[in-house]
């Protein structure tokens, strides 16, 4: 197996003390948003190996992949998924809300790209929306208490929760909300906050944090979210979803079509790798409304929080509907015996507490291991790992 050096990403909504805690290691005064494992292009982690091609010295996982796919990810996982590693694992620490956003599924995914390659939109401009043909579905498993948006709010709930606000300009909202079946007064709603006329939302959005502020309660959330995001439609398109609290252990998962945001806390993120994000709002960056509303699944559903299902064997997996990512929990306890994780996937191994011990190497919290298919490992000691695989 490989010990992984891995990158951490300075988005502006990174927390900058969450990763360093768990790290062990002082603060930059800058952002640290999210620590990525995997062989995603964007950053892919880096190990070093003793011989092999290309010869010793540190390298990419992407290119180790690349240099031997059937080696490193077992011929199972490349017939199903292709030469290369189907998930990216993440460190995530939110010190502000994220885009409000949502991920197109996969035949959405193959044709948005089809068509701005067929356009010549350049990969890497501002308003290009599909920067690959791959589904995104994710799952996020807290590791400090973490709150987020998932899933449209009952229509009547949300007319409720606008309405308390008390601001005229949001009356017309709440009315749509109280009239019209559930799809059709999501959709209505949520393009009209969309399309309105910036000057005048950014007023609406002044006025509802300032009664969200003064009412607290249910309300608070959303006039935190204002002050990091002032003006923005995305405040109140947020108060159309489910607000979530994650505490330690608990997880959620994001299917394609479900409008979500993080909002805070530090937690482990598996998701496909890709990076379509079809934003709503809380973003300066570019928000195409006609795609997002064909992509958003408009209908109501209760934010449903994963608790992991534990076994025999100590594992303690996050059941999702989806087979490019298979995320797991073992925690290790004092004089445990050792827990073989041997498999014929890849692997990717990630503490975040205690010592343990992945064969003779031993990780340190943020520390990580690429496994590669059908090499025979052990997990000991004490402490918490997190094992990110594929279902075959």
């Amino acid at each position: 197996m490989d010990r992984l050096s891995n990158t951490v990403r300075p988005y502006a909504w990174g927390s900058t003390t969450a990763i360093p805690e768990l790290l062990g290691t002082a603060p930059t005064g800058e952002p640290q948003a999210e620590m990525w494992m995997g062989a995603h292009p964007g950053a892919p982690s880096r190990l070093t190996r003793p011989a092999g091609p290309g010869g010793p010295g540190e390298r990419s996982l992407t290119d180790v992949i690349a240099a031997g796919p059937e080696r490193e990810l077992g011929p199972a996982a490349v017939r199903a998924f292709g030469p290369r590693l189907p998930f990216l694992l993440k460190l995530l620490a939110a010190g502000a809300p994220l885009s409000l956003q949502v991920h197109p599924d996969l035949t959405q995914a193959q044709e948005g790209y089809a068509d701005e390659e067929l356009r010549g939109v350049p990969v890497d401009a501002p308003h290009r929306t599909y920067k690959d043909a791959n589904h995104k579905p994710e799952l996020i498993c807290a590791l400090t208490p973490f709150d987020g948006l998932c899933g449209f709010r009952r229509p009547a709930e949300a007319a409720d929760l606008i309405a308390a606000l008390g601001v005229d300009s949001l009356k017309p909202y709440v009315d749509l909300l109280r009239a019209r079946p559930e799809d059709g007064a999501l959709r209505e709603v949520l393009t009209a906050i969309l399309t309105a006329d910036p000057d005048e939302m950014a007023h609406t959005v002044a006025d509802a944090a300032t009664a969200a502020e003064r009412l607290g309660g249910p309300h608070a959330p959303y006039a935190q979210i204002a002050h990091h995001y002032p003006g923005d439609p995305g405040v109140i398109a947020a108060m159309l979803l489910n607000y979530v609290q994650l505490q330690p252990g608990e997880a959620m998962f994001l299917g394609a079509g479900v409008p979500h945001a993080y909002l805070g806390g530090l937690g482990v993120e598996i998701m496909a790798n890709s990076d379509n994000v079809l934003r709503c709002g809380l973003t300066p960056k570019h928000v195409d409304v006609p795609e997002l509303l064909r992509i958003v699944r408009f209908e109501a559903t209760e934010p449903g929080i994963l608790r992991p299902e534990a076994s025999p064997s100590g594992e303690e997996l996050y059941e999702t509907p989806v087979d490019e990512f298979r995320l797991s929990r073992y925690v290790l306890p004092s004089g445990g015996a050792p827990v073989d994780l041997t498999a014929a996937t890849p692997q990717i191994l990630l503490c975040t507490a205690g010592a343990p011990s992945a064969g003779e190497t031993v990780l340190a919290p943020g520390e990580s291991v690429f496994v590669p298919a059908d090499e025979r490992v052990e997990v000991a000691g004490t402490g918490t790992l997190f094992r990110a695989t594929v279902v075959v």
